[in-house]
């Protein structure tokens, strides 16, 4: 039963014809019809199927007899061999031939004779059995057991219908020497017309005959297929029964393939228009027809697309310009900017959450390629980790809507470019495409511009932002935004050229206390190039890392005891290695430039004449009382700065421990700077440096505790071993010599 399941569920292994359109199109066209036959392997009649009205009864068919009033009865009657069954105090009554229809009528007669007044049901139970036999091309031919309801397509079902080469549109049955009825399958699966199909009785055989024919039917269709050809098909007909043509079909241009035996060479293709002429086109076996998609151009239509509100297609029309598709500059206030309008009132988190749920309702990611696991820039856990406690949203929501009114001030729209848009202008004569580039702002000021320029059938107007296409900085505007210790910060629109010198004076000067030296000054094109190159970086050190770890493996004594220290040594250093690694990829660039300014700088004159940017930030302290030293030290502590004093006098003051790397010492200065033994040359250290409010001293841990003894001792265990081993070997080669 299970092998006949699975033999049911194959799927029909292709017949000549269609491994022939395979190799001629590319195209693995199905058989049509042979699915609905596929999976039928458990098909069968269901004992508790309600009966036809139509029904014949006959011997071995059960009915169910119920009476009340005059009569009590209730007796499981089975038709016998003489078509009677038996109903006591009543006698034999003869069902067979009878409709089941008329059933419950002729008992009624026959209990009539004997009572009066009562009442009475008849109703079928197990009905009979009988054996259809299924022979020709079937898929599993053979003989069947099947319920007495059956009919010729339930047969068919039940054979698993015809194989690759028999026919769906002849199927006949046979009865005696008669063939009694012969079925079009293909009206059934087209029209849904059952009429062919009748109710097969005991000992019927179904002969599937070979199919006559076959065409294909490609391309631009709604049921692309390999169909069996009828009598008289012609190309109306086989287009009827793929549903017809689509209307994205082409019905001027077709092509039939035919395929000719007798004639040299044996394949010739015609091309033709699908007219009333042409569909009533007799098909024959081995035809291909291939129906063409229509061409989507637009032949009076203009496209405007780019930073606009709508992106839209036009009607064209005789003498249309620039301005005629474009009638006001309000048409390239484009969909992001009118977004980000309508979102002021909604918080950076609202607005994330926001943007998850529409794209969950569109089915996809949020955010792909993002790591929302990894805390975010200003050093906070994202919004929808699981583990962020209350305080953690007040805090993070409070710093995100600061940033986000500051941020958002200049931003709200898309900067359009107003130097230059483009046409696209396509010659479908020698297929080339050319561009007429204009000045939009002119052509939209002034209706007799030269830039207003006429358009043409099937043009494409294209508008670009500063962002799309980078315009000279001159062009652009600058809003930069100043805070600290300045008198009026905020964000101020500034001229292009204009540097901090006159953003500082735009704000008012600086406060007194303004601490000139820890300016921090942030460009986002900074921040974007660090980003890059921190990657590209972490990239570079893992490669080199995995080349000095697999060096450093080969390199392990085969000794035990030694194998086993250096194994010990290799585990922590590719430990430490790597946990710095991880460390350094999730460093977050922050975009900030030094400004280079001496410590004792007090005016804005001093700030470099360095020009601004649009999204620049220039955030100037106040002067801190505290110098702050981390690290291998006794006390981490925030201690008073004190006019005069050097980098080895805090460290006096905080305490170095023994496991402190002196070597590695290093100062990160407030004005972003970082001074180290390296940067102070051969007779300068930095521990002589002078240090200056707001620096950071930071003192690392030696990461190797080895001793300078123990080094020393293993690397002569090691040195002894090879000369030993070298000694061995100069003796044997000596003594094979001697």
């Amino acid at each position: 039963m299970q092998q006949e399941r699975l033999a049911a569920e194959r799927p029909l292994p292709p017949n000549d014809f269609q491994k022939f359109v395979l190799e001629s199109t590319g195209h693995a066209l199905p058989l049509f019809g042979a699915s609905f036959f596929a999976g039928n392997g458990g098909f069968g009649q269901t004992p508790t199927a309600p009966v036809s009205s139509d029904y014949v009864l006959g011997p071995g068919d059960e009915v169910l007899v119920r009476g009340w009033g005059s009569l009590d009865v209730d007796v499981r009657a089975v038709v016998d061999r003489s078509g009677q069954i038996y109903l006591p105090r009543v006698g034999a009554v003869s069902l067979s031939g009878v409709r089941y229809s008329q059933v419950e009528a002729v008992l009624r007669t026959a209990v009539g004779r004997y009572y009066k007044d009562f009442q009475l049901s008849a109703t079928m139970g197990q009905l009979r059995g009988m054996t259809i036999y299924v022979v020709g091309q079937a898929k599993r031919p053979g003989a069947y057991n099947l319920s007495g309801t059956s009919t010729l397509v339930s047969a068919l079902f039940a054979s698993g219908g015809p194989n690759p080469t028999g026919s769906l549109r002849q199927v006949r049955v046979k009865r005696g020497e008669k063939v009694v009825a012969e079925l079009d399958l293909y009206a059934f699966l087209a029209r849904g017309d059952k009429s062919g199909d009748i109710r097969l009785q005991d000992g019927d055989t179904l002969v599937i005959p070979p199919a006559r024919g076959h065409v294909a039917l490609l391309g631009k269709v709604n049921v692309p297929a390999v169909y069996e050809l009828a009598a008289h098909d012609t190309i109306e007909s086989i287009l009827a029964l793929s549903g017809g043509l689509p209307v994205v079909a082409d019905p001027k241009t077709a092509y039939l393939e035919r395929v000719d035996p007798a004639s040299k060479p044996a394949r010739s293709v015609d091309r033709f228009a699908l007219d009333a002429r042409a569909l009533k086109t007799p098909l024959r076996n081995g035809d291909l027809l291939t129906v063409l998609p229509l061409t989507t151009e637009f032949g009076n239509a203009v496209t405007l697309r780019g930073n606009v509100d709508q992106p839209v297609r036009l009607p064209w029309r005789e003498g249309m310009k620039v301005r005629d598709l474009i009638p006001s500059k309000a048409v390239l206030m484009s969909r992001a900017s009118v977004q980000r309008q309508n979102e002021v009132l909604l918080s950076p988190l609202e607005r994330r959450r926001a943007a998850r749920a529409f794209a969950a309702t569109e089915g996809r990611p949020p955010s792909a390629g993002r790591d929302d696991r990894r805390p975010s820039r200003d050093g906070l856990p994202q919004d929808d980790d699981p583990d962020l406690s209350p305080g953690d949203i007040q805090r993070r929501e409070t710093r995100l809507n600061a940033d986000s009114l500051a941020e958002s001030v200049g931003n709200l729209v898309d900067e359009v470019n107003m130097e230059y848009a483009v046409i696209e202008r396509v010659d479908s004569k020698d297929v080339s495409v050319q561009l007429l580039p204009f000045n939009l702002g002119r052509a939209l000021s002034d209706a007799n511009s030269p830039d207003n320029l006429p358009l043409q059938p099937g043009d494409i107007l294209t508008v670009f932002s500063v962002s799309d296409v980078r315009v000279p900085q001159a062009k652009r505007q600058v809003f930069v935004r100043v805070e600290g210790e300045v008198l009026r910060p905020g964000v101020y629109q500034m001229k292009p050229g204009e540097g901090l010198q006159q953003l500082v004076a735009r704000a008012g000067g600086l406060t007194p206390d303004a601490y000139l030296f820890g300016a921090e000054f942030y460009r986002e094109e900074v921040r974007q190039a660090q980003t890059v190159n921190l990657d590209r970086t972490v990239r570079r050190l893992e490669s080199e890392l995995q080349s000095r770890l697999s060096t450093s493996a080969a390199s392990v004594s085969t000794g035990q005891d030694n194998a086993t220290a250096a194994q010990l040594r290799l585990s922590a250093e590719t430990a430490a290695q790597k946990q710095s690694l991880e460390r350094l990829r999730n460093l977050r660039p922050s975009g900030r430039i030094m400004l280079g300014l001496p410590p004792d700088a007090a005016t804005a004159n001093a700030l470099p004449e360095l020009r601004l940017e649009g999204m620049d930030r220039l955030v100037i302290p106040s002067r801190p009382d505290f110098v702050y030293v981390l690290g291998s030290v006794n006390t981490e502590a925030s201690l008073i700065w004190r006019q005069g004093r050097t980098v080895q006098d805090y460290l006096n003051l905080a305490g170095v421990t023994s496991g402190a790397d002196v070597d590695q010492l290093f100062v990160i200065r407030a004005d972003g700077s970082v001074a180290s033994n390296a940067s102070q040359g051969w007779f300068g250290g930095v521990t002589r440096t002078e240090v200056m409010p707001g620096d950071t001293i930071v003192l690392p841990e030696k990461t190797d505790h080895e001793t300078a003894w123990s080094a020393f001792t293993r690397n002569a265990k090691d040195i002894t071993q090879i000369v030993y081993q070298f000694s061995l070997g100069a003796a044997a080669i000596k003594t094979l010599r001697d």
